[in-house]
């Protein structure tokens, strides 16, 4: 059974792209052993803003921290995204109304 379980997490788990031919992953998955370090400087400073937060943030309050100009939605959108991609990795978690908060 545990292999059965293993096997699927690993098939589950998305593939690390390719860069100057070698596989990496940008974004890695939130493990014990990996720190807010491995990330790139733009997902660490959002990672940042939300965690200075007082509570849970929604895109446009992350946004405005950053410096992001909110009112045009061709700058929010790829915020958001980034924002959904720490959430699929682990780094961030998503509540039911759209905001944004940190993993305990």
């Amino acid at each position: 059974m545990s292999e059965q379980l293993a096997d699927e997490r690993a098939s589950a788990a998305p593939t690390p792209g390719q860069v100057g031919g070698r596989a990496v992953m940008l974004i890695p998955h939130r493990t014990s052993g990996v720190e807010k370090t491995t990330l790139p400087p733009d997902y660490q400073r959002i990672l940042a803003a939300v965690r200075q937060a007082a509570g849970p943030v929604t895109a446009r309050q992350v946004g405005d921290t950053l410096g992001i100009d909110v009112s045009v939605r061709s700058k929010l959108e790829p915020l958001r995204g980034k924002l959904v991609r720490l959430v699929d990795r682990g780094w961030l978690r998503k509540l039911p109304d759209g905001r944004f908060t940190t993993r305990l």
